[in-house]
């Protein structure tokens, strides 16, 4: 036991592998797409977009390289951390009867985060290259927002499930 918690190693399920193969796939098109559209890139890129969606910030070409080095980075972590969910914080007391249960939850709802967090920073990326190449105006006034309900959403649905069972 750590910290008084069971110290178990849960295998991740199909399911989970297959979206994490699904993260790694849309990072890898992203650096492929970025490869592609770097001669067409201006000298200067949207780094930053307000609330409307518009392009607040502006810097060099190198800076349309960030969000894909922050999904990468991301999904190491992420993926090493959801490998020792007994060191997570959980707000209920983990005990040898719902040690199990609590980790599984906890992986499952790591790996979705992680790909809802990718999939965003992918499309944002590309909004990027599109407003910087002139094919878009912005990032449009609904992304976020949209982003934020999938977000907590999902946040919501593992939270109910990890008191469902709890005694």
């Amino acid at each position: 036991m750590k910290n008084n918690q069971p110290v178990l190693k849960i295998p991740k399920t199909v399911y989970e592998k297959l979206i994490d193969i699904f993260s790694l796939i849309i990072i890898v098109l992203n650096l492929i797409y970025l490869i592609n559209e770097w001669s067409t890139l201006p000298d200067q890129v949207p780094m930053h977009f307000n609330a409307k969606g518009e392009a607040g910030g502006w810097g060099g070409r190198a800076v349309i390289w960030f969000l894909p080095i922050v999904s990468i980075f991301l999904w190491s972590i992420l993926t090493t951390l959801e490998r020792v969910p007994y060191i997570f914080n959980f707000p209920v007391k983990v005990t040898e009867q719902n040690a199990e249960r609590l980790y599984k939850n906890a992986q499952a709802m790591s790996v979705i985060l992680k790909a809802e967090i990718i999939v965003f920073l992918l499309y944002t990326s590309w909004k990027s290259v599109q407003v910087s190449v002139g094919r878009e105006v912005g990032l449009g006034i609904l992304e976020l927002p949209i982003f934020l309900v999938v977000l907590l959403g999902s946040i919501a649905f593992f939270r109910v499930r990890l008191f469902l069972k709890v005694k």
